[in-house]
């Protein structure tokens, strides 16, 4: 019934049995067939077809999370056991936010990957919000992030940045400087609202690297990561901003569905990351010919 389970999804993902079809190499004769085992076996109709697509009914909103549960915990079984038998390279996956991605990873992963060079390896970058939901959806294996109830790895510290000629004002207050921010959804977002609740927000965006361009640029002030600015602050392309709002400390946590769940090569990656518990990155090395 799993192959039924998976086209039901599908559809529910594309609302149309055509597309569905050609997505999984069906006939469309053969797909609605699937779909009517799986209805027989549920004792209930799943789906409303239309001339305009088709669409859950409530049995079929109601299946939807279990499908896509059933589905990612197959999947998760054959690479486990493909992993132990040695059928072939493993796999694992990791959501985690920017600055762990761009900063406190890398070094970690590349240690990781030569150790375990036929692994396949996929780090989505996501907050924290979606990086839970992936995680219980079966799409990664481990989360890295921050206000979870998981295993303690990395204290970040969030410090406030500006160019280096930025005037505050009169009076020189932060509370009515412009802030560059995250957008709403990230940890560090979340924590600027608290730190600044009226902080007048100028710019909403996505990376840290547009962040700290527009910083330097003088646009206005930011929060970020200690670890994003250590090169800028070094270089004096950025500096750090007085005040005492700051440090602010933004535990990280490693979060999954339990240690016996994990696949084998999920289950290195987390006996590495937690040989590395509160190490920080070492600094970035300045590129040859650099001019002080």
């Amino acid at each position: 019934m799993i192959e039924e389970l998976r086209h039901f999804v599908l559809i529910a993902e594309l609302g149309n049995f055509t597309r569905a079809a050609g997505r999984a190499h069906l006939t469309q004769p053969a797909l609605s067939a699937a779909i009517r085992r799986l209805e027989r076996h549920m004792g209930a109709r799943l789906l409303h077809r239309g001339r305009s697509g088709a669409s859950l009914t409530a049995a079929g909103e109601a299946l939807l999370p279990h499908a896509l549960a059933a589905i990612a915990a197959l999947e998760a079984g054959e690479r486990a056991v493909a992993e132990v038998e040695g059928l072939r390279a493993g796999e694992v996956r990791v959501g985690a936010g920017a600055t762990a991605c761009t900063y406190l990873l890398p070094e970690i992963l590349a240690v990781y990957r030569r150790a375990h060079p036929d692994i396949r390896f996929l780090l989505r970058e996501t907050n924290t919000h979606e990086s839970l939901d992936a995680l219980h959806a079966g799409e990664i294996d481990i989360a890295i992030v921050s206000g979870a109830d998981g295993e303690p790895w990395f204290v970040d510290e969030l410090i406030i940045v500006a160019a280096p000629d930025f005037e505050l004002g009169e009076p020189a207050t932060i509370a009515r400087a412009p802030f560059v921010a995250f957008r709403r959804g990230t940890t560090s977002r979340a924590l600027l609202d608290a730190a600044v609740p009226d902080a007048d927000i100028v710019m909403e965006l996505g990376s840290i690297a547009t962040v700290k361009g527009n910083v330097r640029a003088g646009i206005g002030l930011a929060l970020v990561s200690r670890h994003a600015v250590v090169r800028d602050l070094a270089e004096g392309t950025l500096v750090q901003v007085a005040t005492e709002l700051t440090p602010i400390p933004r535990p990280l946590e490693l979060v999954h569905l339990g240690v016996e769940r994990l696949p084998p090569a999920a289950a290195a990656l987390r006996q590495l990351l937690l040989s590395r518990r509160g190490r920080p990155p070492r600094r970035p090395r300045r590129a040859r010919g650099h001019v002080e």
